[in-house]
């Protein structure tokens, strides 16, 4: 006798799953004439050698069917960049409003970014309703700043960076001044 998998609440799966924190990204790529780009909170890293990231990307997707054709560029979406994440999830902003940067290159990518790895197809697999794609890194850039972040169906900010470094006055705070300070 075989044994079958309990049937499973798909949408309190999707309720837990929201609460775990994740950043935002924009994957880019151009077709010949088309340009596209689908927001995307599945990112991970894979391997440093050779280097790999994972985006997934749901089988319903436009963008699903493209990814294994070429190169793609994967944006992390910085803090104040919540319109340009519901654009490439299907809530148009004006085209103009849209940051593009190298628009005409092989590799278009967004402006105002966190950064953005380049990458080119290396493997795709098969992840049920969503198709995992493994990209190589082939270049990135890191301009720095506060990611967007997705938490429970919203985008939540980080904690503003305190004052004083977290183990101020312990015995691991490396500035001496302070214990002097509290003779």
């Amino acid at each position: 006798m075989t044994a079958t998998a309990p049937a499973f609440d798909r949408a309190r799966l999707r309720t837990f799953l929201g609460h775990f924190t994740t950043g935002v990204t924009v994957v880019t790529y151009r077709r010949g004439p088309m340009v596209r780009g689908a927001t995307v909170n599945a990112f991970t890293s894979v391997s440093l050698d050779p280097p790999l990231v994972l985006i997934s990307l749901d089988r319903r997707s436009r963008s699903v069917q493209h990814l294994g054709d070429g190169p793609f560029v994967v944006n992390i979406l910085a803090e104040d960049q919540q319109d340009v994440a519901m654009h490439f999830a299907g809530k148009p902003l004006a085209d103009d409003d849209v940051p593009w940067v190298d628009l005409d290159s092989p590799v278009p990518r967004l402006g105002g970014t966190v950064g953005h790895v380049e990458c080119t197809p290396w493997r795709a697999y098969d992840g049920g309703d969503h198709v995992l794609h493994v990209g190589e890194v082939t270049g990135l850039d890191l301009a720095g700043g506060r990611p967007l972040l997705f938490f429970g169906g919203e985008f939540p900010r980080l904690a503003e960076e305190p004052e004083a470094p977290h183990w101020s006055w312990s015995l691991d705070d490396p500035t001496p001044q302070r214990w002097e300070a509290g003779k």
